[in-house]
């Protein structure tokens, strides 16, 4: 356990690529895609309690989601669960926990981590976490930069600069610029180049040098955040999130912080090679289930069907208990969840999004 370390885990979002196993009313994290007998969310919680310990882990997620998760993690305490009336995205979400951390701890250094990510070396991300605990002493935003495997279009990137030689925190280098994920031919030129990794969303810093960016970047949102924070252990705190949650500027802590931050040379790098995927489609999920050597590489079930393949691959998810038969089909995934049926390619995987899009529009938000 890390002394004065939080880590908080924004648990939000619909996980629209992975429709319709993921919905509005149950998105992605609280799923077991990766059949491990635990869903994404319980397994980030195995990943970051140990280094908090249960009283100093949090949880935010939307107001409709708070039973589930706390259903999921009975460890969890009900002081650490923060609710959000509606999605705000990251910075509101991060920005809301560090306050109420640093009022409850001020000399606290804070880590978050998103719910629906999937890491195979859980003892190397720990011990990835105690150098960018280490790195954060100074007051510098610490981001977990991810060496790139492949030529991905799926990931920001973070270009790094020098090496620090940091106490505590040998492998740390300066951040130099996030970058938008790229168009094909650049995230080749990235991946291969040695200067570029990927952007795993992970931010570690002292809380209260977090709320002095915030302050200094994004004063209308650190304000009406204080206002927030200032009443949450109160009466008043339903009626004041409902009057300021709804006004508050929707957007990523890596546009309001992180990348003005960079810019400003205060943002640091530490290399982490811990196997990470964001789970991002149901091409990740098929990656991360690969046979083992000696298996079959043949049509992976997940859920409560049995299925028939006969010279087929690919991943099939069935929530009833029937029998689904695949012949000569490669690389395909097929999601029935009752009421939707999803069937596509690996290679399409990204495009599932376009179908929910779809979907709305024809007016059958029910199965959204």
């Amino acid at each position: 356990m890390i002394s004065s370390f939080h880590a908080v885990i924004p648990a939000g979002g619909s996980g629209t690529r992975l429709w319709p196993l993921s919905r509005c009313s149950s998105p992605k994290f609280l799923h077991d895609v990766l059949g491990t007998g635990r869903s994404l969310l319980q397994a980030t919680w195995d990943r970051v309690e140990p280094l908090a310990g249960p009283e100093r882990t949090w949880v935010v997620t939307g107001a409709a989601h708070a039973r589930a998760v706390a259903d999921q993690l009975p460890q969890l305490s009900e002081a650490n669960l923060v609710t959000e009336p509606s999605p705000r995205d990251s910075a509101a979400a991060i920005g809301l926990a560090a306050m109420l951390i640093h009022d409850r701890e001020p000399d606290a250094v804070m880590g978050s981590f998103a719910a629906d990510h999937s890491i195979t070396n859980e003892w190397e991300f720990r011990h990835v976490i105690e150098q960018a605990v280490a790195a954060a002493a100074g007051g510098d935003i610490v981001t977990i930069g991810i060496t790139p495997t492949y030529p991905s279009t799926a990931y920001g990137y973070i270009r790094t600069g020098e090496a620090l030689g940091l106490p505590g925190a040998p492998t740390a280098r300066r951040a130099r610029e996030f970058v938008e994920k790229p168009a094909a031919g650049l995230a080749r030129r990235y991946a291969y180049s040695g200067r570029y990794r990927w952007n795993a969303g992970m931010f570690i810093a002292r809380a209260d040098a977090l709320l002095d960016q915030f302050a200094r970047r994004a004063p209308e949102l650190s304000a009406a955040l204080r206002t927030i924070a200032d009443a949450w252990n109160t009466p008043e705190r339903e009626a004041v999130v409902a009057q300021v949650w709804p006004r508050l500027e929707k957007k990523a802590i890596d546009y309001v912080l992180a990348e003005g931050a960079a810019a400003e040379g205060q943002v640091v790098v530490v290399p982490g090679d811990f196997g990470w995927d964001d789970v991002g489609d149901f091409d990740s999920v098929a990656k991360l289930r690969q046979p083992l050597p000696g298996e079959p590489d043949s049509v992976h079930a997940i859920g409560r069907g049995d299925v028939v393949d006969i010279e087929s691959s690919g991943i099939v998810f069935c929530d009833e208990p029937k029998v689904v038969a695949l012949v000569g089909v490669d690389d395909v995934i097929v999601v029935d969840s009752g009421d939707a049926l999803l069937v596509a390619s690996r290679a399409h995987a990204q495009d599932v999004k376009r179908a929910v899009a779809r979907a709305r529009e024809i007016g059958r938000a029910d199965v959204l």
